[in-house]
């Protein structure tokens, strides 16, 4: 691993220049604004103290803009994460106890392990097999979770912790005659007014004034009712040194956990930005970004920051800001510690009503309508996924519901690559120039060779894919009595050793009908595994060629049965005419 691999950001910090400097300073301080309300929204769904949240988006944007690979990505505290950090810690410990921070911390730490593992075992395309619509399921679940956490706050009703969804919609209609209409106006009011903001004057930072919408709304009711809860001061300092419980038993029982939080974690921050990638221009290195991800959440924990992952809002803005290299990132976090030293002690004033409304807010855009819609309507398997992700995100444990996610969407892909395209391919003759070339019968019914079946596998040849191609095999000897197989190997990609068995198995099966299976066109890296495993040995070299032709040339002079060429009406090949 040379230098710049180690210290990623020296590829792009010999492009900061003054001009970079003034454009990233403008977006981190309209990162900061933006998080600011987010980071305590984000603790609060997590189950921490608000100033959390504000830690991670000081420490977590930092590392991973140092260590990851995408120009605009900042990351930090998001909703998903936080629901799922919620989710397993609250398991173990009470939510907002110190027992609950200090496991959240070591799950943190744990996660980033995870990630920084995976990025050093050059793992960043396995998020290539999973597919986006398990994110797009699980978030819609999550949002739905969000805003049931929230009811209670906002109807100013006690609902008994650690309750199903189920139950705790349940809880709420029993309830629901007995709820504060004060808090119900300081949430609504917080809500419509970060919507009106957001929709006329969109520079605004609608959820910070929101919130303070409901501060003054709130302080107006104060002695009409005893019922308004406040947020409370939160510390305005420097995110204080932390130390994970780094005991066995803690480390055995959160690892199943921290796992899916890694996981999760990961498909996040590289959808994103890829996502924000493709209007920049910018190639994104999957196996660095997993790297910063680790190393954001692994320094974060010692640092009082949970885990974090690439936020789409807060990327996109930055884009969409000017923001030029990761510095704005950087900035963003220094200017949040700035407005937090100074504003610290008026979350003192903020209710946890008004604070309800803007995690409502932020639980409704959390759902991707756009593409649940077209997923729904265009792909059935998709839709499986998308359902099933949903549906097991509300029903059962969140970490089980990302592994179930991921697991349908695995079996997806592995059901499509173990069922490769195998066409039947023959000659068409170009009759003004008389031009040979190969063409898939069913694109134009052309004659073929009643001895010799050409076909081509359009995927690689692995355990999964293999019974397939046998059973392809197996259908041309039964139904078509031909037992010369040319395969056109050009779109093979790789053979696995129990594929080159299998093919050694059906070529012998051949060879008692007096046939055999021929291979053109392999790929170098393709023969050169077949040389080594010893299948162009046990087939013979003699059944493998560089080219159509000289695969037909030597096939029809040496194979095949000269008496039943002589009343052949297809005379297909070049040879069939001399």
């Amino acid at each position: 691993m040379n230098f710049l691999a180690l210290f990623p950001f020296l590829n792009w910090f010999k492009f900061v220049s003054r001009d970079t400097i003034k454009a990233d300073m403008i977006a981190g301080f309209t990162g900061a604004v933006i998080v600011l309300p987010q980071g305590v929204a984000f603790a609060t769904i997590a189950g921490l103290p608000p100033e959390y949240g504000l830690y991670t988006a000081m420490v977590t944007p930092v590392i991973a803009a140092l260590f990851g690979s995408s120009h605009h990505l900042v990351s930090g505290p998001t909703t998903a994460i936080s629901i799922v950090i919620f989710s397993a810690v609250s398991h173990h410990a009470d939510p907002g106890t110190p027992e609950f921070i200090s496991i959240a911390l070591t799950m943190t730490f744990l996660a980033g392990v995870y990630q920084l593992g995976f990025g050093l075992a050059r793992l960043g395309s396995l998020v290539n097999f999973v597919s986006h619509t398990v994110i797009i399921g699980f978030t819609a679940g999550a949002a739905i979770l969000i805003a049931t956490s929230q009811m209670k706050h906002i109807l100013g009703i006690s609902i008994p912790k650690g309750e199903s969804f189920v139950h705790t919609w349940g809880d709420i209609f029993n309830a629901i005659g007995s709820s504060n209409i004060y808090l119900i106006i300081i949430g609504i009011v917080t809500l419509l007014t970060a919507i009106f903001i957001k929709k006329f004057t969109p520079k605004i930072p609608n959820l910070l004034i929101g919130m303070i919408t409901g501060s003054i709304i709130a302080y107006a009711f104060k002695d009409m009712t005893t019922g308004i809860e406040l947020v409370g001061e939160i510390p305005g300092r420097f995110p204080p040194l932390s130390s994970p419980d780094f005991s066995l038993e803690t480390i055995k029982a959160l690892a199943p956990e921290a796992f899916a939080v890694a996981l999760l974690g990961l498909i996040e921050a590289v959808s994103i930005s890829r996502a924000v990638a493709t209007k920049s221009n910018q190639r994104i290195k999957s196996n660095q970004e997993f790297i910063g991800q680790g190393m954001s959440n692994l320094f974060g924990s010692f640092f009082s920051s949970y885990a974090g992952s690439g936020s789409f809002t807060r990327s996109g803005i930055n884009y969409e800001a000017g923001a030029k290299t990761p510095m704005s990132a950087i900035f963003a976090a220094v200017f949040l510690l700035i407005i937090v030293l100074l504003i610290a002690p008026l979350t003192a004033y903020l209710p946890v009503a008004s604070m309800g409304g803007v995690i409502l807010l932020v639980a409704y855009n959390l759902i991707d309508f756009h593409h649940i819609k077209m997923i729904l309507k265009n792909s059935k398997s998709e839709a499986a996924i998308l359902i099933t992700t949903f549906l097991s995100t509300l029903f059962l444990e969140l970490e089980f519901a990302i592994y179930m996610g991921v697991l349908l969407s695995l079996v997806f892909f592995l059901k499509k690559t173990s069922t490769p395209e195998i066409p039947t391919l023959s000659i068409n003759v170009d009759k003004q120039t008389d031009k040979r070339c190969f063409i898939n019968i069913n694109k134009k019914p052309v004659k073929q060779c009643p001895q010799l079946k050409v076909i081509r596998i359009d995927m690689s040849i692995y355990f999964g894919s293999v019974s397939h191609v046998q059973d392809r095999i197996s259908h041309i000897v039964e139904n078509e009595r031909i037992y010369h197989i040319m395969i056109d190997a050009s779109r093979i990609n790789f053979i696995d050793l129990g594929a080159a068995e299998a093919m050694v198995s059906e070529n012998n099966i051949l060879k008692k009908h007096g046939g055999g299976l021929y291979f053109v066109g392999l790929k170098s890296s393709v023969y050169e595994f077949a040389a080594k495993s010893c299948f162009i040995k046990n087939i013979g070299k003699d059944h493998f060629f560089d080219s159509k032709g000289a695969a037909i040339n030597s096939i029809y002079k040496n194979m095949l049965d000269r008496n039943i060429c002589k009343t052949c009406h297809s005379l297909i090949f070049k040879e069939c005419n001399e």
